[in-house]
């Protein structure tokens, strides 16, 4: 069986056409092109502006012209990591789905189900004629992943409506009403080429194996990240012998907790033993560390060639206390709201230029904006201390929660009407672009919900298929129950 013929067949359908469409963030061109031509096929209003979002626009159901006016919001870009051992292009190279049980994944990268899934329900609401609703603009964001710029570009009429459903929830059963602001701060190291020394042992040091998450949703859940173990390994190193770094990369996105890490890097020849020492030690140590949430953590080194330059010894030394030094994982806990993670930072990734600079990504998130700007100055300080360069963006507010909202009242009802259940109403610690939209339409009733999908923003990324048939029921059933204006 084929993804295509799942049911509901009508969301499944378009999900899969969509899997054949590239748009990774900031290249969503080809899905805006296929949008704009959905919307001209079936006769429906199109628009889309230079930030690459579009709205299609329904006319409501004979007799519901009265109803207040939904926006179902999704966004089309797609979070493209892979497997470091599969050959793909996410510029140019189709989805490749497979059905594994109860559940639909990829081969060896993101399934792109996160926000895949809500364009494709959208979709399909839009091409039916046997679905009640009233008047419902469906409002395609782009760039969501690295930074929500199309929701920061939208303009007040892409917003034009009275409730907004938005569509990129990831646990079937939970209503989320509110989220956490984010801020992303880079610290710039520039580095002086230096020869490498002739009479070292050169190993390439490597930590995989790891699951990697949602620096948001999986933050709280201790996964291992790459470039902290890595800096674990050569800091110590470090301690015992002279260390020369040539290379050094770890991780990719910064809302990704990083999965892999590696560096070139190098030590007296007669000091060989102790490299290989300590990464057996490390290995014993990573393995009983994360045993419970990371059991395959791998720490290897193989003997490489001699690189012609290194590092510059000081700003290497630097680099590495910087790494140590900076703050990664769960900052504090929310007081008014149980369980959920008020702020957070992600070391998320350390990149080299071919010229002279390493760059260190960072990102931060809290559901309360003080603190946000807090654990943002404890970040810009390291790298301060450290002789960097620090680089912030501008961040994105947060999602105030409104336990009091129509929509959530209508929403509840109807869950557990049709499933015997209340949902579980929360806010998240993930961004999402609802902070955004209520700062332009402060009048927007809001409310996200959606599918089962587990290991977002990583090759694990899978949709638990059974939970889109009960979402698309649920979605229909809200729609057919939006007041009158």
């Amino acid at each position: 069986m084929e993804i295509k013929d799942l049911k509901p067949n009508s969301v499944w359908k378009y999900f899969d056409r969509i899997t054949q469409v590239p748009r990774p963030s900031k290249k969503e061109g080809k899905m805006v092109e296929f949008l704009l031509d959905f919307a001209e096929k079936h006769n429906l209003e199109a628009r889309h502006d230079e930030a690459d979002n579009v709205i299609i626009k329904k006319p409501a159901s004979k007799g519901l012209e009265g109803l207040k006016t939904v926006i179902l919001q999704s966004h089309v870009d797609m979070v493209c990591e892979k497997n470091a051992d599969v050959v793909f292009n996410f510029e140019t190279d189709p989805i490749k789905t497979r059905i594994d049980g109860e559940w639909v994944k990829a081969a060896g990268t993101t399934l792109g189900a996160d926000d895949g899934i809500g364009v494709a329900a959208a979709l399909a609401l839009l091409a039916a004629n046997d679905i009640e609703h009233g008047p419902v603009v469906c409002l395609f964001t782009s760039d969501e992943e690295t930074g929500l710029t199309g929701a920061y570009a939208l303009k007040k009429d892409f917003l034009e409506g009275d409730i907004l459903l938005n569509l990129d929830s990831e646990e079937w059963g939970e209503f989320c009403i509110g989220c956490a602001g984010g801020k992303n701060t880079k610290g710039i190291f520039k580095y002086s080429k230096t020869p490498a020394p002739a009479d070292y042992y050169w190993f390439d040091v490597k930590v995989g194996g790891l699951n990697g998450g949602h620096s948001g949703s999986d933050i709280n859940v201790g996964l291992g990240n790459a470039n902290k173990l890595i800096t674990r390994y050569l800091g110590e190193l470090s301690k015992v012998t002279k260390l020369a770094i040539a290379k050094i990369d770890g991780g990719n996105l910064h809302n990704a907790i990083a999965r892999e890490a590696s560096a070139l890097v190098g030590v007296p020849a007669n000091e060989k033993e102790k490299a290989a020492t300590l990464v057996n030690l490390c290995q014993h140590n990573f393995s009983e560390e994360l045993a419970k949430v990371d059991s395959n953590v791998k720490i290897a080194i193989e003997t490489a060639s001699k690189p012609e330059y290194c590092i510059d010894e000081k700003t290497a030394g630097k680099l590495l206390a910087a790494l140590y030094a900076l703050p990664h994982g769960v900052m504090g806990m929310s007081h008014s709201i149980d369980g959920l993670v008020e702020t957070s930072t992600n070391l998320a990734s350390v990149k080299m230029t071919d010229g002279d600079t390493i760059t260190v990504t960072t990102s931060q998130r809290s559901s309360t904006n003080s603190l946000k700007i807090d654990v943002c100055q404890q970040v810009k300080a390291v790298f301060e201390l450290a002789g960097a360069e620090v680089v912030a963006s501008e961040g994105y507010p947060g999602w105030k929660p409104n336990p009091d909202s129509e929509i959530l009242k209508i929403s509840s009802r109807i869950f557990e009407e049709h499933f015997g259940e209340k949902p579980h109403v929360i806010a998240i610690h993930a961004g999402l672009e609802c902070g955004l939209f209520s700062e332009k339409n402060p009048a927007l009733d809001m409310l996200s919900c959606g599918p089962t999908i587990l290991g977002a923003h990583s090759p694990d990324e899978r949709i638990e298929i059974a939970t889109v048939d009960k979402w698309w029921r649920l979605l229909k059933e809200i729609l057919k129950a939006i007041p009158a204006k």
